[in-house]
């Protein structure tokens, strides 16, 4: 049977709370080398720092999707998992960029952090996972481009809030400098504002969501109300094509993503303020406007995820986004002045926009009537997590081979973005089942 037509604040409704997820994820995402880099990580070892959460995601988002699966209870299904997500994160939130603040010696505020950014990270997945569920579950095959770009939008406009915070914070007076080790309040209370909005945006969609009950999964998505069970190499052997081929252009993203969090704040610091001194007000300051230019790729990435739906052919769409968020990475190091800065950065945006939407647009499509969503979709989280992982270890040697060059790394990111965009034509769009 088919899915109803949702009215739009019903699918508003059901992606709300990713905006205040990806406030959360903003401020991991800009803040992190930030953060180990003024508690004394070497350069080289940056990208090791980030091997941690998505290692945690390969392993928790499939075990979600496939608990989710399961679970029928009075608050849901996928929302149960969402809401204890988004509580983990908030006190994690609150204690991570105090890593510095304990007192500790270097070694133990590192160990610290990186095990706070673990548990950080997790919780972030494991409330953002349902959000693209809850899309998979109750949006018809017709209306889910403009489901997972109303997700787009929010995901976007809760980037900006974070990435800009500490921009602001700083702008009203709150310190961005602090003694040597030790985190700026501008990032401190960045992450405590993070926190409070997360769980208000996360109440709103427990609130305002009501998740069909087994009957009426099983009567709209064309499974069994109780489907078989099947372990996860049987999954994988049975998924279609699509899978294994937005996969690979997975990879290439996620790898191109990972290098630009562990290695633009130094790019930029070494671009346009000509300093990779972390002691020093010029590294600070740089960072500070490392959130800026985050904030304009959100701001790129709305943009261009208005636009990208007008581009018929889904594949030259996909693979054009990545082509321009390519060439902005690879144009980075070429900009001394921080507001040309803003070229890249919107370019990076296209890409970024991209990436949100158009995969789970393909592979929920093709996973239509197979069953197991939650469990798929986990699994398909892999496909963001491997890449990280492999992109991290790699990082330091690349960085070597590179000349130790931060702005090199962009240049890296960039090659990888434009292979990306060449994989997106082996991608089969007709459903396998």
């Amino acid at each position: 049977m088919q899915k109803p037509n949702l009215d739009f604040w019903k699918l508003w409704n059901l992606s709300f709370g990713f905006f205040g997820v990806q406030i959360a994820y903003a401020l991991q995402s800009a803040n992190i080398s930030r953060i180990f880099a003024t508690l004394g990580a070497d350069p080289h070892s940056l990208s090791y720092f980030w091997i941690l959460p998505p290692l945690m995601g390969i392993v928790v988002q499939p075990i979600v999707g496939s608990l989710s699966d399961k679970t029928w209870c009075r608050f849901g299904r996928r929302i149960p998992y969402l809401f204890v997500g988004a509580l983990t994160a908030v006190v994690v939130m609150c204690l991570l960029p105090n890593a510095g603040s304990f007192g500790m010696a270097v070694s133990t505020a590192m160990t610290f952090g990186l095990v706070a950014l673990m548990f950080l990270d997790t919780s972030i997945n494991m409330a953002m996972q349902p959000f693209k569920m809850l899309v998979g579950d109750m949006v018809n095959e017709e209306q889910k481009k403009k489901a997972y770009s109303i997700q787009s939008f929010l995901c976007n406009s809760g980037s900006v809030v974070g990435f800009v915070f500490p921009f602001l914070l700083t702008a009203i007076g709150i310190s961005n400098i602090a003694p040597e080790g030790v985190v700026p309040d501008s990032v401190v209370w960045s992450f405590y504002i993070g926190a409070a909005i997360l769980i208000f945006c996360v109440i709103y969609t427990t609130v305002k969501v009501k998740e069909w009950n087994p009957e009426e999964y099983a009567r709209y998505n064309g499974v069994a109300e109780k489907e078989e069970k099947s372990n996860m190499f049987t999954l994988l052997k049975n998924a279609p094509a699509a899978f294994w081929q937005v996969g690979l252009v997975q990879f290439f993203c996620w790898a191109a993503f990972m290098y630009m969090w562990s290695y633009v704040n130094g790019a930029v610091s070494e671009t346009v303020w000509h300093t990779t001194d972390v002691t020093s007000e010029a590294y600070q300051e740089a960072g500070n406007w490392v959130g800026i230019l985050y904030a304009v790729q959100a701001i790129g990435a709305v943009i261009w995820a208005a636009i990208l739906p007008n581009i018929k052919n889904t594949k030259v769409g996909y693979s054009l986004s990545l082509l321009i968020g390519g060439a902005g990475f690879a144009l980075i190091p070429f900009f001394a002045d921080k507001y040309v800065q803003f070229i890249p950065f919107m370019m990076i945006g296209a890409a970024w926009a991209a990436m949100l939407a158009m995969p789970f647009t393909l592979v929920t499509n093709a996973l239509q009537g197979y069953g197991h969503m939650g469990e798929y979709l986990g699994l398909f989280n892999c496909t963001i997590c491997l890449p990280q992982i492999i992109a991290a270890i790699a990082g330091g040697t690349i960085l070597t081979i590179v000349g130790s060059s931060q702005p090199n790394m962009m240049i890296v990111a960039g090659t990888l973005l434009i292979l990306g965009a060449v994989a997106v034509f082996a991608i089969k769009e007709k459903r396998n089942k």
